[in-house]
């Protein structure tokens, strides 16, 4: 396997992307990149702001102001926004929805575009989204695409929800899941796509750990 490579991990909303890129990376000892956790920023910067979410020019201003870093340290990774750690905050259901509608935003893809492949573009890296394979590095050394049935995506992101004491719905949750799927694949800039040539990988009957020892073999198969 040839050092620094540019892994790509794309998929749906709930198919472990966040952290199966995050349990990559620490294995391969590569920096994790969240793209969605870059959009999900945008989105509580601009409810926290009342901006409102088709408002392309007060986007373009939130994010020329923006400053997002990664921190990884004791097995986790922290969002930093503005000096500020908000990687619980942008995890919620309000803000998950607010995210399919800001990144629908050419301005914010734009700018979150240049962030990403400035901090990827040497290798080394491991990036989750819904376009990185296909957008945001087209040219990536490896890419997987991540599926697994809206309910089972569903019951994940409720399970986890819960976890964090947050009260919700099960059906409503796997409701919003769909509703988030329809937004990602039916915007114009930038959908929801999977790359002709991305290894696809269904986690609906699998464990992280089987996922994650997929990948594994596939990037130890690397020339």
């Amino acid at each position: 396997m040839k050092n620094k490579l540019i892994i790509a991990i794309d998929g749906p909303s709930g198919a472990g992307k966040s952290t199966l890129s995050q349990a990559l990376a620490n294995q391969l000892d590569y920096l994790n990149i969240d793209t969605g956790a870059m959009y999900r920023s945008v989105a509580l910067l601009a409810s926290q702001q009342k901006v409102d979410p088709h408002d392309e020019a007060a986007l373009k201003k939130l994010c020329a102001d923006l400053s997002i870093d990664f921190i990884r340290g004791n097995g986790a990774e922290r969002v930093i926004v503005n000096g500020v750690d908000v990687s619980a905050a942008i995890r919620t259901p309000e803000v998950s929805l607010l995210t399919a509608q800001v990144a629908a935003c050419p301005a914010v893809r734009e700018a979150m575009l240049d962030q990403q492949r400035k901090i990827g573009e040497k290798g080394g890296v491991v990036l989750e989204g819904r376009d990185i394979g296909t957008v945001v590095f087209p040219c990536a050394d490896v890419k997987f695409f991540l599926s697994a049935t809206a309910a089972a995506r569903g019951q994940r992101r409720y399970e986890e929800l819960l976890l964090k004491g947050i009260d919700v719905d099960l059906q409503q949750t796997i409701a919003e899941v769909k509703d988030r799927d329809a937004a990602d694949t039916a915007r114009t800039l930038a959908p929801l796509m999977q790359a002709d040539d991305a290894i696809v990988i269904d986690s609906t009957h699998l464990t992280i750990a089987e996922v994650l020892q997929k990948m594994l073999n596939v990037v130890a198969a690397m020339p």
